[in-house]
Parts: structure tokens; C-alpha cells; sequence
């Protein structure tokens, strides 16, 4: 079981940038970490993901803008998203799969102002 904690949201303007952190309570050196976002009244989507070696894969959404990466020894996944859009608004998610069970953590608001 792990639990995860997502942070680094908040408020910022159009053409800015953020780093969300994601930290794991247990290992995750052998899994796949991705990160989801859930836009206002919007379903959940799928916009990154990160391999156990270190390939990155990335939705079109997102694809140019964004950088995932993850820290190994200290059980940390970041992604860092540029030059922000309006679009962008969405709580930002992290999951690990753990055999047939997905872990979530509670998720982080990126509010993105025009």
C-alpha cells in the first residue's frame, strides 16, 4: 500500500509556469507514476506518465509544455508545466498501480487567471 500527497498548485497567470510534487509514503522506484487533472465539470484525463526507466510519455494537451520527472531515493514525482493556459485549470492528480489497485492522492487546484 502507498499513499500519495500532492502539492505546488495554486493561482497563476497565463504564460507562467508551476512544479507539482508528488510524494509517495511507501517506495515507488518499481512503478509507473502518472499524473492525471480533472478541469471544472469535466471528467478526469489522463496527461502524463512516467516509466520505472525514466521513459516520459505525454498527453497532446500537455505535450511541449510539460516535463515529468521523479526522484527515486526520496519517493518524488514532479511535473513541471510551462507557459500556462486558462485551459490548464483543473485539480492535478498523481497514481501508482500496485498490482489490480490504483492509489490516488487528494489532488492539487492549479488555478491558471487570464
Amino acid at each position: 500500500q502507498v499513499q500519495l500527497v500532492e502539492s505546488g498548485g495554486g493561482l497563476v497567470q497565463t504564460g507562467g509556469s508551476l512544479v507539482l510534487s508528488c510524494a509517495a509514503s511507501g517506495t515507488i522506484s518499481g512503478h509507473s507514476i502518472q499524473w492525471y487533472r480533472q478541469p471544472p465539470g469535466k471528467q478526469r484525463q489522463w496527461i502524463a506518465a512516467i516509466t520505472t526507466d525514466d521513459m516520459s510519455y505525454y498527453d497532446d494537451s500537455v505535450k511541449g509544455r510539460c516535463i515529468i520527472s521523479r526522484d527515486v531515493a526520496d519517493n518524488m514525482v514532479y511535473l513541471q508545466i510551462n507557459n500556462l493556459e486558462p485551459e490548464d485549470t483543473a485539480v492535478y492528480y498523481c497514481k501508482v498501480n500496485l498490482g489490480d489497485t490504483s492509489y490516488w492522492g487528494q489532488g492539487t487546484q492549479v488555478t491558471v487567471s487570464s
